[in-house]
């Protein structure tokens, strides 16, 4: 690989490594707000179908960009990505309770009552949500690469689909039952969220497969990488 080569890899990288952590940390900022997505009327076992949390929607970009790393740049890298979602979390959560701590002024556009309605729970969601979210990140990059070994590089629509449903189901079935746990919602409430979210998830997952394969396709074509190959970025 030659320097400029690496330089951009790096690069890419980094702005991949990003969108990871944004979507990670956004996603435990807003989970509070729920909303019915109703393209069909169907109801499983006394709840609707799709009645989400806007928590769920930039979640699914981060199993397409683990994917993504997983394909192109390797397991080590991936896992390093999750490591710092993780650090990135925990740290957010940190600042949100230093600025409920301090109080507001008089003329503050946002009170203390209402900051506090907003974010008071965003600590229960990021523990609940890393829970949830180490399982299923480590168990997608490994089942990941335990596909593509198997396959020898080839079917990259199997193993995106294969790690990414498995790892879903483990997530959403993991944080949905800490945060009734904790009493934030209500366990009458856990079989429709878990269906409703794996599904949801699910049809994310099967929708992203063409975006996986048109990116993976440009990293080829630049980085001129056979099935299967990934790209070095270890010191040399």
């Amino acid at each position: 690989m030659t320097p400029k080569d690496r330089l951009l890899a790096e690069n890419i990288y980094l702005f991949l490594a990003a969108l990871f952590i944004t979507s990670l940390v956004v996603s435990n900022l807003i989970f509070q707000k729920f909303f019915y997505w109703h393209p069909v009327e169907w109801s499983i076992m006394g709840s609707r179908l799709f009645e989400l949390s806007v928590g769920i929607l930039p979640y699914p970009i981060t199993f397409l960009i683990t994917d993504l790393i997983s394909e192109i740049y390797g397991r080590k890298k991936a896992n390093l990505v999750v490591v710092a979602g993780i650090f990135a979390s925990f740290f957010s959560m940190g600042i949100i309770l230093l600025a409920d701590y301090v109080p507001a002024i008089a003329n503050s556009p946002v009170d203390d009552a209402t900051f506090e309605r907003v974010f008071s729970l965003s600590p229960l969601a990021v523990l609940a949500s890393m829970m949830a979210y180490l399982f299923a990140q480590f168990i997608d990059i490994r089942l990941y690469h335990f596909w593509k070994k198997l396959t020898h590089g080839k079917q990259l629509w199997l193993r995106n689909n294969l790690s990414t449903f498995s790892s879903q189901f483990i997530d959403t079935f993991t944080v949905i039952g800490l945060l009734c746990l904790f009493g934030v919602l209500p366990w009458d409430l856990f079989w429709g969220l878990l269906i409703s979210g794996f599904v949801f998830k699910v049809l994310v997952a099967a929708l992203d497969t063409p975006f996986l394969y048109f990116f993976v396709g440009l990293f080829r074509k630049r980085f001129n990488l056979e099935a299967g190959e990934e790209l070095d970025l270890s010191t040399q």
